[in-house]
């Protein structure tokens, strides 16, 4: 089968699962708030990463170096993580998702600062197409801003600063390492937050399936995403993974009644086409 199609394929499975991860996260706030939710959803990746160590005989690739650097990405991801399960639950699903789109605008910025990395040109434009998609996505006014556009485009950000400490880590870490102390880390930062108020709500039995498919999907959306870009380039894959956004859009049409706004679309694709640009760049630098 074309490497395309394949591709193709997983990144369908990535979509389903952001997808899935979302309408669940939706579901189960009206019991627990998103402390708990990152609680559970970290115990049951530990389940499944533990799991998967031992049938695949990994468990001796866990290893105890850099621990700080990885409680710095795990910090980072724990808090973007909180801040993209509330915005999901009070703005609309489509928004949330055009916003997180900003991830790769903010690594080109913030890359420079803290991997010394050069930023280009193409970087700069790219970065400046993405975040005029950002003000038409939210309309910057005293009327249309909320805590829930701001927890998205700062989940965007936080989401930035894991991408940018996971480069850093594949340096010398596994995937499994990293992996086993996303869930175990996450597990320890979800239980001092949610206990901070002396009360750990436990999900009821009509939650617990849903708060299972969080963990599951969380996993498999970042596992299908990685296998599609290991099969073909990020420059195919990208205009892939944006099918996440009208995906999204009608889910939130139809589960809740979300109405489709075109300007969510029209900076969505402001977003990816600065997102796009620098990819395409990146592909010719290697080729040359």
């Amino acid at each position: 089968m074309n490497n395309v199609l394949i591709a193709a394929a997983w990144m369908i499975g990535a979509i389903s699962s952001f997808t899935l991860m979302a309408v669940a996260g939706r579901t189960v706030s009206t019991e627990l708030d998103t402390f708990e939710i990152m609680l559970f959803r970290s115990l049951t990746g530990i389940a499944i990463v533990v799991s998967i160590a031992i049938a695949t005989g990994r468990l001796s690739q866990i290893g105890r170096n850099r621990l700080g650097l990885h409680a710095a990405r795990n910090l980072f991801h724990f808090t973007g993580q909180n801040l993209w399960f509330y915005a999901i639950t009070v703005i609309p699903l489509a928004q949330v998702f055009a916003l997180e789109f900003t991830t790769p605008i903010w690594v080109i910025l913030l890359s420079p600062l803290i991997l010394g990395e050069r930023i280009t040109a193409i970087g700069l434009l790219s970065a400046a197409i993405g975040f005029v998609g950002i003000l038409i996505v939210a309309r910057p006014d005293p009327d249309n801003i909320s805590w829930g556009l701001m927890a998205a485009a700062g989940c965007a950000i936080f989401f930035a600063m894991t991408a940018i400490f996971t480069r850093k880590l594949t340096q010398t870490e596994t995937v499994m390492t990293i992996l086993f102390y996303l869930t175990v880390m996450q597990a320890f930062f979800g239980l001092v937050c949610a206990g901070l108020d002396g009360d750990i709500a436990l999900p009821s039995a009509t939650a617990l399936p849903w708060v299972i498919l969080i963990g599951c999907a969380g996993l498999l959306a970042h596992f299908c995403l990685t296998k599609a870009l290991s099969i073909a380039p990020a420059s195919i894959v990208m205009p892939i993974d944006f099918v996440r956004l009208p995906t999204i859009a009608i889910v939130g049409m139809l589960l809740y009644q979300e109405p489709l706004e075109i300007w969510v679309f029209i900076g969505g694709a402001l977003i990816f086409a600065g997102n796009y640009l620098n990819i395409s760049s990146a592909v010719r630098g290697a080729r040359a």
